[in-house]
């Protein structure tokens, strides 16, 4: 019998663990304070719902549109050079850098896919977001540093620079590939379906207004105006996110009524290893790779990094970023296991996080949860084309016209950023074909057949003075090769299974085990090939070398000690919050 999703009426199915010891009751009862005050005003302010918006919800969604142009026209003028355009000059604080690194990571699929999955599975799929701490942490620590003091604007302009021309070429035409038919594509299919089946918007002509909005104040304003645009976006999706999972929480009656009332094994975050999309060995050992490229190596993350005004701004900048990264897991995850709990069971997949919204928000508060939908395809859209902009600039356009003046390379950056504009809107006819039920996992195994090899070479590269440019080639394009073969047999498989035993096994090895698999391999191609051919030159070391010039100041001692104790703090939340949901 399902249970009726009324409060107070939910029959849990069986005896469960309520996991009502430790840090789990403190989550309980932090979950139970926050929510008395804030229901009461929204129980004794909007008791009337509503499937549609009003014109109070449209209000808050016009504001929002409204400020968020409107940062984009004030730093307008004040990107008239490339270091204005493309790092923001150089001189953004610690606070807008961990803000936009949470809200371009947060985007419209995360909504669907982390909720989506959750209703299916549990809180496993959050595993991407806590290790992403660890993976920020290692950013502020050991790659910021080498980055910042080798003055690059781009990621494959640093493998140029420790490696040579070729690996530049390489990682510039996989990223600008991969930012059109994975990132720009993904985000808005997720931002359709949801805006479709949250507000009953057409999906492809909200796509479009939403792909021009934010083409408009991405081309005027630059990296400045993507990064203060991500400041207050991420205050909308934080505040709309955590207002409906204390409603649904409220609705279920409470987490121990979710927990009770859902399979016991949604509540742990190591599944076996026999699990097919989430097993703890591929969690320990794959993820870490996948979210080393993303975090790392990823121009379309690290270029808010390289825009800060020293590397301690860069550095609090991503431990800010690790503490905002605790929220998804209990905004975005859980609202799925609460959408499975309210309906028992019958909602789930991609539809999950849009029954919450359809049917647990009142008028007014809507509009503010759609508002923080609409932040975060935004700000992962605006930072995909300015990413995109500044390695077509930088990667290509620079390398033609090496001599060309500030004016000639900012206006490039603007067209080749209205060029993303074109494409984004080019693509929406196929963002249909995009039909996978859960999204998050697609995206996640897309990315394990790209990210180690690059991985590999990134942290070879800083690690490893005898890695040279040779062996970081070989082992690019073994990626290359060894990825894209898997990623064909997996599709095809799908669509005919293989009677071949061999190449079944292999087009159903997990994508994180596969990842791992992929990274060894060239791994040991680099240092296989790097030490069969002739070291790096002491030149081409010292373009990267922590011993190199340094274009900031020295941080003063207490700087570093703060830094030191906050990310110990964050580790030692993270290990808490493993070992309650171990």
């Amino acid at each position: 019998m399902k249970r009726k999703a009324v409060r107070g009426q939910i029959e849990p199915k069986k005896k469960h663990r309520t996991d009502a010891d430790g840090l789990s009751l403190i989550l309980s009862r932090i979950l139970s304070t926050l929510s008395t005050p804030f229901l009461f005003l929204l129980h004794s302010g909007f008791d009337a719902m509503t499937d549609s918006l009003s014109t109070f919800d449209y209000g808050i969604i016009l504001a929002y549109i409204s400020v968020v142009l409107a940062i984009g026209f004030y730093f307008r003028k004040k990107s008239a050079t490339s270091t204005e355009y493309f790092l923001a000059g150089r001189n953004v604080g610690w606070i807008a850098i961990g803000a936009s690194l949470f809200a371009t990571n947060i985007s419209s699929e995360h909504f669907l896919g982390l909720a989506g999955t959750g209703s299916k599975s549990g809180l496993a799929v959050g595993q991407f977001e806590w290790l992403a701490i660890l993976i920020l942490l290692l950013l502020g620590w050991m790659f910021t540093p080498f980055y910042i003091r080798s003055g690059v604007f781009t990621m494959p302009e640093f493998l140029e620079r420790r490696y040579n021309s070729t690996a530049r070429t390489y990682l510039s035409l996989v990223s600008i590939v991969a930012y059109v038919l994975t990132k720009i594509s993904i985000a808005l299919y997720a931002g359709g379906i949801l805006l479709h089946e949250v507000v009953g918007w057409d999906m492809y002509t909200s796509a479009i207004a939403i792909v021009l909005a934010t083409g408009l104040y991405t081309v005027m304003g630059g990296l400045a105006a993507v990064i203060y645009t991500d400041l207050v976006q991420m205050f909308i999706l934080i505040i709309g996110s955590v207002a409906l999972t204390l409603l649904g929480l409220d609705r279920a009656g409470g987490w121990d009524a979710v927990v009770a009332s859902t399979p016991v094994d949604f509540w742990s975050m190591f599944k076996p290893m026999s699990d097919p999309d989430f097993p703890w060995t591929g969690i320990i050992f794959g993820a870490p790779i996948l979210g080393l490229w993303y975090w790392c190596t990823d121009q379309y993350i690290v270029q808010r990094v390289l825009s800060a005004r020293n590397l301690d701004q860069a550095r609090t900048g991503t431990i800010f970023a690790g503490f905002l990264k605790i929220l998804p897991v209990f905004i975005l995850v859980l609202p799925g296991i609460i959408a499975y709990s309210l309906t028992g069971g019958e909602v789930t997949g991609d539809r999950s996080y849009a029954w919450m919204v359809t049917n647990l928000l009142p008028t007014g508060l809507k509009g503010i949860v759609v508002a923080g939908l609409l932040a975060a395809l935004m700000s992962s859209l605006s930072a995909m084309f300015n990413s995109t902009s500044t390695l077509l600039t930088i990667d290509i356009f620079k390398r033609f016209r090496p001599n060309a003046d500030e004016v000639s390379v900012v206006r490039f950056g603007r067209f080749a950023t209205v060029g993303m504009v074109v494409l984004g809107l080019a693509w929406i006819p196929f963002i249909g074909l995009l039909s996978d039920e859960r999204m998050y996992v697609y995206l996640q195994s897309v990315q394990a057949y790209v990210s180690p090899p690059i991985a590999a070479c990134f942290l070879f590269g800083i690690l490893w003075k005898r890695g040279n440019g040779t062996g970081a080639v070989a082992s690019l394009m073994t990626g290359l090769v060894l990825g894209a073969f898997r990623f064909v047999v997996e599709l095809q498989h799908k669509i005919t299974p293989f009677s071949n035993d061999a190449l079944a096994w292999i087009a159903s090895i997990n994508f994180l085990h596969y990842a791992v698999f992929l990274f060894i391999v060239c791994s040991a191609v680099l240092i296989g090939v790097s030490l069969a051919t002739a070291p790096p030159s002491p030149d081409r070391l010292r373009n990267v070398s922590l011993a190199g010039v340094d274009h900031n100041e020295p941080l003063p001692a207490h700087k570093n000690k703060l830094n030191a104790v906050l990310s110990i703090g964050l580790v030692l939340i993270l290990l808490g919050l493993w070992w309650t949901f171990r």
